[in-house]
């Protein structure tokens, strides 16, 4: 943040001095925004208490306490989907709070059906850039856990500069748990679980690798989807040092 307390413009946000809107390589792309009938249910009856508006982020006064309603360790997901793991898990972890990032609309709205039938309340979700809000949004030395749970691939080698796990977002990432705190990571693409070893036992502040599947994700669309193409699922977990 900066020393006025404004946060810096968010991705797709900023422009050049003369006016024009800043192109910026993002680790996702938007899909379409279309409701079934039952996305659109669940948004109208739970988007407003459970969904954080893009805009609210850019107040100096922002505060995932306020987001919460309460102080309590806070886990982030990254590209949650449809929230099948986001319910399960955060339904199992009720002193924990769930910040859940997703640009899906569709799958935002399908999180919010699966998270009322689970009778569950410590998730919010956020459509606001991960990156950007990690830094900017997120305290140094604050979060429980992070998880990833099958990113983006982005197979073909000219888009894997859009992969999130990078040695810049995991410094950044290390930064924000604190000591003791686990990034759990699950892909189903082999040349992606490479790279994520590459760059996570490169980053000082982590210490991890490989491990076997953490049984208490549930398997998601995706896995089920790298399955059936018979891909390799690895599941990988790094503790802050």
């Amino acid at each position: 943040m900066r020393d006025n307390g404004v946060r810096p413009a968010r991705p797709h946000h900023r422009v050049t001095e003369e006016g024009h809107r800043v192109r910026e390589v993002l680790t996702y792309a938007r899909r379409g925004s279309r409701f079934s009938a039952s996305q659109a249910t669940a948004w109208e009856a739970h988007a407003e208490r459970w969904v954080i508006p893009d805009e609210a982020v850019d107040g100096p006064g922002f505060s995932l306490d306020v987001v919460f309603g309460r102080k309590a360790p806070i886990i982030v997901e990254i590209g949650s989907g449809v929230g099948e793991a986001t319910a399960a898990l955060a339904a199992t972890r009720p002193a924990y709070d769930v910040l859940a990032f997703e640009v899906w609309r569709p799958g935002v709205a399908e999180t919010l059906g699966r998270l009322a039938a689970a009778e569950v309340d410590n998730v919010r979700l956020c459509g606001v850039d991960a990156v950007w809000s990690m830094e900017h949004l997120v305290v140094a030395d604050s979060l429980a856990g992070l998880w990833t749970f099958f990113p983006d691939p982005w197979h073909k080698k000219k888009h894997h500069k859009r992969r999130l796990v990078t040695p810049g977002f995991a410094r950044l990432a290390a930064s924000r748990l604190a000591p003791g705190g686990v990034w759990r990571l699950a892909t189903d693409w082999s040349d992606y679980a490479r790279q994520m070893v590459e760059v996570l036992d490169a980053e000082p502040a982590l210490t991890g690798g490989v491990v076997e599947r953490w049984e208490e994700r549930p398997v998601t669309k995706f896995e089920r989807k790298g399955r059936n193409a018979d891909r390799t699922i690895t599941d990988l977990a790094y503790t802050r040092i």
